[in-house]
């Protein structure tokens, strides 16, 4: 074979191996490698997320408190993004251009492939325009999802709001990812996984101009997204507005509980806020503004997180267990000479000899400090008699958590025997070492709650339901299923709440002042003043009360800091008209003025007096 012969081989041979390379490398690409047809598919496939509608929220007359609203989410895939105007893009979703640049910056740092949010929860007003120009901006896309909405504009520190879920977040649960939405506090958080809803997955099919042909595959891959858990809650809205209206310019918090129940009426923070205000895209800026105000705290919830001596409203805790443990009899009267009186003077001048049921009229410090130095007695040491006397308190739901709803609350303050050994060593502290327990002050702590807690346990003569908020949560089948709550018994016999109730009866029924602001022609209600020391300023202004009587339907706390003056000035009256307003369902016109006042009073600048 001649050389030429040879080289015409050796060439074909080439040529031949060329195109089996060619070959093979088309077979990869085209048939076994997936990447390039996932590219390919990536251009005119576009996967939605479909956020289901989060629940809603209704007050116990059926009313709606809480429910959605349309919104949209300008989403970008940064891959597929060509040049664009950033100025008209800017000026129809209403955002400064460095913040758009920004956002696709972070955007591309997420990753080229998968989409993320550019500008959220944009309003219906400015996604109609949008929708229109979305053409012109390949790789972009709306995502539609819902926003809260408060109708009552009340009740939020207990609703509580939804924000943007955080990394932390993401990587506990995979529900979530960047852009989700959770429930924050509040309620909202408490029963976020029954509101949330299951999403839903759409796939659609694109055409070059970023418009939806479509449905993928023929919607044959699409999951439908399932609508968040309603909420039925034991709150009365309007009762609620009426409260927070009558707590205008002051500090403080109002709790009222249905006693058979254990649902919460109503829980109210002075100052609060808009709930609105932490719904849409000022959210950010508007929590800023109230998170830094130091001095109102409009975002506490005092009514789970004030930690407040109780009071004279404490000396009923006091009374109860003097009589369960035979330390008094209903009978036993002890002397109050006023202002004069030792260890613990009186604030005024009144009846004396007293028995129970006038010391809790009277509201007599003398009389308590007696009650509690006999209960401090009854054992061969002031520690075991503290002991049985904190069991007691404990089991009234004192120093401990109520509400499983709120992870804010604290337990309060019940010092342990330990406290006081370690203050004034073993054997060497009596009940006049620790005599300001007697009236609800010293070391004790407690919250509006634990305090309107106490008063249903007492209006029910013996027991406490676990106090809550949501009542019913609508299941899969679109039925409410009523929840169940724990019913706590305390050891104090029926006939000692009698004792304590008559007392309580007297206190709104034959006191001048509560007689002409809270007592009513048509209900009996049995309260309890208090006016509460503060070191910090001036006094805490305390009610709790309930009503009626008999089958009482509400128990009411009134708590308003630094008014300054006695239980009977500014809290009994508040708790008389909201008692008035949720049992007769309106204010007689003789009580209008009284109302009026109270709205118009500003008690907010009291707290800079000083003792």
């Amino acid at each position: 074979m001649d050389t030429f012969s040879k080289r015409k081989f050796i060439i074909a041979g080439i040529m031949l191996g060329i195109a089996a390379i060619f070959i093979l490398r088309l077979f990869s690409i085209q048939i076994t490698n997936k990447t390039y047809k996932q590219f390919a598919t990536r251009n005119v496939l576009r996967k939605i997320i479909t956020f289901p509608a989060r629940g809603l929220i209704y007050d116990r007359n059926n009313e709606l408190i809480v429910y959605n609203k349309a919104a949209y989410d300008l989403m970008i895939i940064p891959r597929e993004v060509k040049s664009l105007d950033t100025t008209e893009l800017c000026r129809i979703v209403q955002l400064e251009r460095q913040d758009l640049r920004d956002a696709i910056k972070k955007a591309k740092q997420f990753s080229y492939y998968k989409p993320s949010i550019v500008v959220g929860q944009i309003s219906p007003d400015i996604y109609a325009p949008l929708q229109e120009k979305l053409y012109k901006y390949p790789g972009f896309f709306v995502q539609s999802r819902t926003l809260r909405e408060y109708p009552s504009k009340s009740a939020a520190q207990t609703l509580g709001f939804v924000g943007e879920v955080n990394q932390r977040i993401i990587d506990e649960d995979k529900y979530y990812r960047s852009g989700d939405y959770i429930g924050v506090s509040g309620i909202e958080k408490a029963y976020e996984k029954e509101l949330r809803g299951i999403k839903g997955i759409t796939k659609s099919m694109v055409d070059v101009h970023n418009r939806i042909k479509g449905k993928y595959n023929e919607g044959v891959e699409d999951t439908t997204a399932i609508l968040g858990q309603n909420l039925m809650t034991g709150l009365d809205a309007d009762l609620h507005a009426y409260a927070e209206l009558l707590m205008t310019n002051k500090r403080g918090a109002i709790v009222a509980i249905e006693p058979a129940t254990g649902e919460i009426i109503l829980m109210v923070s002075a100052p609060t806020y808009d709930p609105n205000l932490l719904v849409g895209r000022q959210r950010s800026t508007n929590y800023g503004i109230l998170d830094r105000d130091s001095i109102n705290k409009p975002m506490w919830n005092r009514a789970v997180i004030g930690r407040y001596p109780p009071g004279s409203t404490f000396k009923l805790a006091n009374a109860l267990i003097a009589l369960e443990e035979h330390a008094i009899t209903p009978f036993d009267r002890f002397s109050c000479s006023g202002k004069g009186t030792k260890p613990i003077s009186c604030t005024h001048s009144h009846v004396s000899p007293l028995a129970v049921r006038e010391g809790i009229r009277e509201s007599c410090n003398s009389f308590f400090w007696n009650t509690f130095r006999e209960i401090m007695s009854y054992k061969s040491t002031s520690a075991e008699s503290y002991q049985i006397w904190r069991d007691y308190i404990t089991s009234f739901g004192f120093g401990q958590k109520l509400n499983p709803e709120l992870s804010s609350e604290v337990k309060g303050n019940i010092p342990e025997v330990s406290l006081y050994d370690k203050w004034y060593t073993p054997g060497h502290w009596t009940s006049m070492t620790i005599r300001s327990l007697a009236i609800g002050q010293g070391e004790i702590e407690a919250t509006p709650l634990q305090m309107a807690n106490l008063c249903a346990m007492i209006a029910n003569r013996g027991y406490y339901i676990t106090p809550h908020i949501v009542k019913a949560i609508q299941d899969t089948n679109r039925v409410y299923r009523e929840l169940k709550f724990d019913k706590k018994v305390v050891a104090i016999s029926p006939e000692h709440f009698t004792t304590v109730i008559d007392g309580m009866q007297a206190v709104v029924d034959e006191t001048r002042t509560l007689g002409a602001t809270v007592h009513l022609d048509n209900i009996i209600i049995c309260g309890k003043t208090g006016t509460v020391q503060n070191p910090h300023g001036a006094d805490h202004s305390a009610f709790v009360g309930f009503a009626p009587r008999d089958n009482p339907k509400i128990a009411i706390v009134v708590f308003i800091e630094n008014a300054g003056n006695f239980g009977a000035t500014y809290a009994a009256p508040i708790a008389g008209l909201l008692i008035e307003k949720y049992l007769n369902d309106s204010i007689v016109p003789k009580r209008k003025d009284l109302e009026q006042r109270l709205i118009e009073t500003d008690l907010r600048n009291v707290v800079q007096v000083k003792k």
